[in-house]
């Protein structure tokens, strides 16, 4: 049976991952971005799917190679559109930092990945606008929208008030102009990746045939989404490597030579904490009921409060007004608050 507060937690617990991921990336040196970035996405994207799927499901590559060519192909072309949002998503951490860039991109992508599922499906009045449970999980969406608006806002009013080498200090390569333009590029492509675990409904399906248990159906889905994922971002880091002839930092060449065990560990770690955000997002969706596209809310909600805390970790607000930092605390609230209402939503659903 479902259980949505546990749902709750593994929501959090991914949204955790997910703001985590590019920490690990702030201590890599001498490495291109093209470098780093490729490094950790093997695991992200290879390694670590195809790993926990063996273990933790049950006949793996029966259930893959009885499921229909056209569904691992939807599988993999979201994956691969989530791939220019997940590309994307980490220039815009370097144009605007942790907190508005998680905001802006986010934000987005919540609307995107949240409700074009159902309306795709032709379920979205019969979910969310004519019973109760729904109501109540569109009211969420709606708080969490809100909530991200009061982050993005804050975080806008912060770089605004500082002066320009004061947010170069915290945020090396501040562009806001530039930040923003991807950051809306990354939100829209970046909901590709709740279709693609909606196309793969059927292979959940087959996996639970095959003896999986049920918080643990949706990782093979995961092996088919995050190859697309790595088509994307393999053909452009490929692109970037020949362009800067720096494949030699793998093997330590350069005029400074890097440090590769520190190097190659930090992207491990990096990178598999990007994929935990969605074997832990599988988890809380197994757990919402019928209203299983509202995690992609949850997620949204979570992966904003744990960047923003990140973001005040990393001093980035530390020269704002006590005003502004009480706005994006109200935001992070209102997230909160969210998340409650949600999980609400979905324990009227499932009594």
């Amino acid at each position: 049976m479902a259980n949505p507060l546990l749902g709750v937690l593994f929501h959090w617990l991914g949204g955790f991952a997910s703001a985590s991921f590019y920490v690990p990336y702030r201590g890599v040196r001498r490495w291109n971005w093209e470098i780093f970035w490729l490094t950790g996405g093997i695991f992200s994207w290879l390694l670590a799917p195809w790993f926990f799927a063996s273990v933790q499901t049950s006949d793996l590559a029966g259930v893959l190679a009885h499921t229909p060519a056209s569904t691992a192909g939807w599988c993999v072309l979201f994956g691969m559109l989530w791939g220019f949002g997940g590309l994307t998503y980490g220039l815009t951490m370097r144009y605007l930092g942790l907190s508005l860039g998680m905001a802006v991109v986010l934000g987005l992508c919540t609307v995107f990945g949240t409700l074009i599922p159902p309306i795709f499906q032709g379920d979205f009045a019969a979910q969310l606008l004519d019973t109760a449970s729904g109501r109540t999980v569109l009211l969420g969406l709606a708080v969490t929208l809100l909530g991200i608006v009061v982050v993005a806002l804050a975080g806008a009013k912060k770089d605004a008030e500082l002066p320009e080498t004061t947010v170069k200090a915290t945020i090396a390569e501040f562009d806001l102009r530039k930040g923003i333009a991807v950051a809306i590029f990354s939100g829209v492509m970046s909901s590709c990746f709740a279709f693609g675990l909606a196309a793969g409904e059927p292979i959940k399906a087959l996996s639970a045939a095959a003896g999986t248990g049920a918080l643990w159906t949706g990782l093979p889905v995961l092996c088919l989404v995050m190859f697309g994922g790595l088509v994307t971002n393999g053909i452009w880091c490929t692109w970037l490597i020949a362009r800067n002839r720096s494949a030699g930092q793998w093997i330590g060449r350069g005029i400074e030579r890097p440090p590769l065990l520190a190097n190659f560990l930090l992207c491990a770690l990096a990178g598999i904490a990007w994929y935990f955000q969605f074997f832990f997002y599988t988890m809380g969706e197994s757990q919402m009921g019928s209203f299983g596209f509202s995690s992609w809310t949850l997620h949204m909600a979570s992966i904003i409060i744990f960047g923003t805390l990140w973001g005040f970790a990393f001093r980035e607000w530390k020269d704002a007004r006590p005003r502004v930092r009480a706005m994006v605390w109200s935001g992070i609230g209102l997230l909160v608050l969210a998340t409650i209402i949600i999980g609400y939503g979905n324990s009227i659903a499932v009594a």
